[in-house]
This record gives C-alpha cells, sequence and structure tokens, in this order.
C-alpha cells in the first residue's frame, strides 16, 4: 500500500474484530512506527503496554460498558458532545464535520430529534438504551485480541508549561504514525474513550494496568484485524465527510480563504 492510500484509507473501526491474536512482527512493527514519531528535542515522552491477557481485557471492557452505560443514563454525554452530532444527511451537508448518526434502532428513529431533551432522555432511559449499548460496547471491546494503553511521561507531561503541549503533540504523531501502520496491516483500531468519561472508573484501568507514578496513562486503544466482513452496531455513525479546504485553510494572513482547492477534497474517515 503506498503511503498516501493508507492515509486516504485510514478508518475508526466501530464493528468487532476477529479473535486471532495480533502476531508479534506486527505488534513490533506497530510501536517501531510509534516510536519514529517527531517529538521536542527529540523526547521521546511515550510509553505503551500491550495488553493480551483475556481477563484483563474482559475488565477493562467490563469497566468500559459500565462506564457508556452510565454516561448515557445520566445524559451528561449527549449534553458534552451535542454540538458533534448530526441527525441527518442535510446537516453533516451543511457542517461537513461531525458524526452522522445513520444507524439507529427502528424503535428510535421517531424520536431522533427528542433525543437531547429531557423526555427524550426518559425515553431513552425507559427502553434502556443506555444498558444496550453499555452491553454493546463491553462485548467490542472484549472481543478485541489487543489493547494498547498509551502513557506520557510526568517529567514531559506538564500540562502548565510548554512541555505538556509539546508531550501531547508529540504522542499525537506517535499515534497517528501506529493508526496508519494498522490501515496497511489490514487491522482495525478505536479508542476505548467511555472510561474516561468517568474519572474513577478510568482510575481502576490506572491501578489494574499499574500504572507508575511517574507516568500519566491518556488513552487506551483496542487493535486487531479486519473480518472480511464488517457488521455495524446496533447504532452507529459515519464521519466520512470533511471540511472543505475553503473552509480551513487560508492564504497569507488569516482574512483570505484558500480557493480553488474544494473540487480536488477527497474524502476520509
Amino acid at each position: 500500500m503506498e503511503f498516501l492510500d493508507a492515509v486516504f484509507s485510514r478508518r475508526t473501526t466501530n464493528g468487532p474484530l476477529r479473535p486471532d491474536p495480533v502476531s508479534p512482527e506486527h505488534q513490533q512493527l506497530l510501536i517501531r512506527a510509534a516510536a519514529a514519531a517527531p517529538s521536542q528535542f527529540n523526547s521521546q515522552p511515550w510509553r505503551f503496554v500491550l495488553i493480551e491477557d483475556p481477563g484483563t481485557i474482559a475488565e477493562v471492557a467490563r469497566i468500559s460498558g459500565e462506564s457508556m452505560t452510565q454516561v448515557m443514563s445520566e445524559g451528561t454525554f449527549f449534553h458534552r458532545y451535542r454540538r458533534y452530532f448530526r441527525f441527518s444527511q442535510k446537516e453533516m451537508d451543511q457542517t461537513r464535520s461531525g458524526m452522522l448518526f445513520d444507524r439507529l434502532p427502528a424503535l428510535l428513529r421517531p424520536f431522533t430529534g427528542q433525543v437531547f431533551t429531557d423526555s427524550g432522555q426518559k425515553l431513552m432511559n425507559r427502553l434502556r438504551v443506555p444498558q444496550k449499548l453499555g452491553e454493546d460496547n463491553r462485548k467490542l471491546v472484549a472481543g478485541s485480541p489487543l489493547l494498547v494503553g498509551v502513557m506520557l511521561e510526568r517529567q514531559e507531561y506538564r500540562p502548565e508549561q510548554l512541555s505538556g503541549f509539546y508531550s501531547v503533540f508529540s504522542m499525537g504523531a506517535a499515534m497517528e504514525n501506529l493508526w496508519l501502520t494498522t490501515t496497511q496491516l489490514g487491522m482495525g483500531i478505536q479508542f476505548v474513550s467511555f472510561p474516561m468519561e468517568v474519572p474513577e472508573n478510568w482510575q481502576r484501568i490506572v491501578e489494574m494496568l499499574r500504572v507508575p507514578d511517574d507516568l500519566e496513562l491518556m488513552a487506551v486503544y483496542r487493535l486487531g484485524y479486519l473480518p472480511e466482513r464488517q457488521h455495524r452496531p446496533t447504532i452507529d455513525w459515519s464521519s466520512r465527510e470533511r471540511k472543505l479546504p475553503s473552509q480551513f485553510v487560508f492564504r497569507e494572513t488569516c482574512e483570505r480563504p484558500q480557493t480553488g482547492w474544494d473540487e480536488d477534497s477527497r474524502p476520509g474517515v
């Protein structure tokens, strides 16, 4: 695969992964690719923990499912991230950003516009939608043959100083390298984000992985080989739209949007 093919083919895997173990050779290649990323003063502030133990993965999955159920039941997730959600193609065409919820259970479709209202939240809870979503999330994470925890050295990750910005920037570059490598290897990857929405649950994962005091656990990802036929979750979204260059690129000063590039834009996810 050519490099730009990997860039434009990159995807977030919302569905299940094959149960096959990720080969040691591929695990090593993923980490080598991550470690090739740039970092301020060549500080290389990242650290990685690879998790294959079924028991540990099952526990992380249980915490993730519980977290999703909690934040969905309380409504905090919707209130926190409402500005990113789109519920019609028209809305997505206008913004060209965010997540288009294009797959919902038939029972919920008539109430799409009410999701972010108090009555909509009560309906979701009455229909036990948060529990369903949480269980789906648990199964997805539990079915992943490999988890990767990404950490930063606390000596570098100091949010009140420039080094904190540099370290996060470097971690982002490292993870993009790793992500693009999964694309080339026929693998899928997804951020296991919901435990971070409930701080005490995230702390449980920190303790389970025995993260030392001099490191900060920043993220956990699930990885594995993609099945030939991918099945979408009960509630799923698409994020393939991209803003047009004229919406985010300027020429010489920020008063002059770039023109003439929009027709050459290529879709991604």
